[in-house]
C-alpha cells in the first residue's frame, strides 16, 4: 500500500507514517499463550511491538532513556492486565493506549504543565476553515518540528497527527473537553507552522 511521503503544513489530515497495515487479530495465538503465562510468547509479542511502542514513548518523553523506561513499564503493565484485553480493538491499539497513559502520567509527575484551556472561546482565534497558504514539508521535517513544541502542544499534536486519535479520544485521554482539544490543536498547529517556516523556508 502506498503511503504519503509529504504532508501539507495546514495539517488538517493526520500524518500517514506507518509502513505496515495492522490486522486486528494477527497475533491472537501469541496473545492467548501470553495470557496463560507463556514467557516465550510474551517475548514474541514484545519483539513484534517494541519498536513502534518505543517510538511513541520517545515522541512523548523526548529522551531515549526515559522512553525505554516507559516502554518497559508499559509492557509489564500490559502483560499483567492481559485478561482485560477483549479483542474489541487491535492489540497494538490497546497496547499503545497503555503506553500513552504511562507517558502522560510520567510527564505529570515531573510537573510538566499540561493544563489546557479553551483559548479560542467566542471565536477569538482561527478555525479549521481559516484560509492559509499551503507549504509542503517532508515527514522528517514535521516530526522534528513537533519535538520543538512546548509539552502541552506537543502532546496534542502527537496524539492527533502521529498516533491517529481524534479529538473525542484525545479529550478522554487528557481529561479535557473535545472543544478544548480542538482549540489547543489549532494553537499548536499555528506554532508548528512558525517553527517549520523559520527552519526550512528560504
Amino acid at each position: 500500500m502506498r503511503r504519503h511521503l509529504y504532508v501539507y503544513v495546514d495539517v488538517n489530515h493526520k500524518l500517514l507514517l506507518s509502513t505496515t497495515v495492522q490486522h486486528k487479530h494477527i497475533h491472537s495465538g501469541l496473545i492467548e499463550r501470553s495470557r496463560a503465562g507463556d514467557s516465550k510468547a510474551q517475548m514474541e509479542l514484545y519483539k513484534a511491538y517494541y519498536r513502534a511502542m518505543y517510538n511513541t514513548c520517545y515522541r512523548f518523553m523526548k529522551d531515549s532513556m526515559e522512553a525505554e523506561d516507559m516502554m518497559q513499564e508499559s509492557f509489564l503493565a500490559a502483560f499483567t492486565k492481559l485478561d482485560t484485553y477483549k479483542g474489541e480493538v487491535s492489540f497494538g491499539a490497546w497496547l499503545k493506549r497503555i503506553v500513552i497513559n504511562k507517558c502522560i502520567d510520567a510527564l505529570k509527575k515531573r510537573k510538566v504543565d499540561l493544563v489546557y484551556t479553551d483559548a479560542y472561546e467566542n471565536n477569538a482565534g482561527p478555525t479549521e476553515t481559516t484560509e492559509e497558504a499551503d507549504y509542503e514539508y517532508n515527514v522528517a521535517e514535521v516530526k522534528k518540528a513537533i519535538e520543538s513544541l512546548p509539552d502541552g502542544y506537543r502532546l496534542i499534536v502527537s496524539l492527533y497527527l502521529l498516533e491517529g486519535y481524534d479529538h473525542e479520544e484525545i479529550a478522554e485521554i487528557l481529561n479535557i473537553s473535545s472543544s478544548t482539544s480542538r482549540s489547543q490543536f489549532l494553537r499548536a498547529k499555528k506554532k508548528l507552522k512558525e517553527i517549520l517556516k523559520s527552519k526550512y523556508d528560504v
